[in-house]
């Protein structure tokens, strides 16, 4: 059974690395003593090290010990050997080549369907989806395929932002960018703010957090959800 969260940020502004999701992680890793952390999107261009560090100081709150996949000779077989997993964010364009190159895209999707326990934030959540097509990354590199894990049945934009009211800014509102990506693709998109997350168990799907998100489909005027909604039927 599937056992995924898909957090919007990995911190909310003011807070600490994953604060504001410890409840629902120690919840989420219970019967968890070890965790495989995916660094490939190096936010801010940081390096491995430097990011599974900041990683593993926050799980040993929570008494789960965390090794980067970049330490193992094999990532690929590291994912499917993992009690647990998490992918940081940073910029998705990187993450999938990396994914790709190492041959752990297979893997991850084929453990997470599995039931090892996920979590995924910003580029980590955005892997979640169908493809990685509505991210808000800069393409700084090329990835063999735009397709991801697919382990729910439409895309995520996390880091959803709301057009801010009196702005004379006049560039495009990420609802006209999503627009522009149903002038060719069909599935529905999920505008994740920050503080939010989607928690998959199963086939159900329901919206945490304390946070509307907003549901986009092709051809339809998007539609408000709130906490708590169940978005399983959405395809």
């Amino acid at each position: 059974m599937k056992k995924i969260i898909i957090a919007s940020t990995s911190a909310m502004y003011g807070g600490k690395y994953l604060e504001y999701l410890q409840p629902v992680l120690q919840e989420h890793f219970k019967d968890c003593s070890s965790l495989v952390f995916i660094p490939y999107a190096r936010p801010g261009g940081i390096t491995h090290e430097a990011y599974t560090a900041k990683v593993a100081e926050t799980f040993t709150a929570i008494g789960i010990n965390v090794k980067g996949l970049h330490e193992f000779d094999n990532p690929a077989q590291a994912v499917l050997d993992a009690e647990a997993l998490f992918t940081g964010g940073g910029n998705t364009f990187l993450l999938v080549n990396e994914l790709y190159n190492t041959g752990v895209m297979q893997a991850l999707e084929k453990a997470v369907h599995a039931g090892t326990p996920y979590l995924g934030s910003s580029a980590g959540s955005n892997i979640c989806g169908l493809t990685m097509q509505t991210t808000n990354d800069m393409p700084i590199i090329y990835p063999p395929s735009f397709k991801t894990l697919g382990v729910v049945p439409f895309n995520i934009n996390p880091h959803y932002l709301d057009p801010v009211e009196g702005s004379t800014h006049m560039g495009e509102t990420r609802e006209t960018r999503i627009r522009e990506f149903h002038v060719f693709h069909r599935q529905p998109v999920v505008g994740l703010r920050e503080g939010s997350w989607l928690e998959v168990k199963g086939s159900a799907i329901v919206l945490g957090g304390d946070r509307h998100a907003r549901i986009f489909r092709q051809g339809q005027e998007p539609e408000e959800v709130a906490p708590g909604a169940d978005l399983s039927g959405l395809k």
